[in-house]
């Protein structure tokens, strides 16, 4: 099963859609609120990456909910 770390935050619909997707798929992920957790913002703006939501499959990030690369890793 793979390691998977969704970056979101609380007014983005498509970091919604991105964890529906991961729960119907019966996937368990590990959710980082960059609203409500300074360390995750910090994270994401030390990666470079200034939008959410951020998939990290085993080290591997995707920016924005690209179902078809996270099928590819997943």
């Amino acid at each position: 099963m793979a390691n998977v770390t969704i970056y979101t935050s609380n007014t983005c619909p498509h970091c919604v859609s991105a964890k529906q997707y991961l729960s119907e798929k019966g996937i368990n992920y590990t959710e980082k609120n960059v609203q409500t957790d300074p360390s995750a913002r910090k994270e994401l703006i030390q990666k470079g990456i200034m939008s959410v939501p951020v998939i990290v499959v085993d080290g591997q990030d995707i920016v924005g909910f690209d179902k078809a690369k996270l099928e590819e890793l997943l």
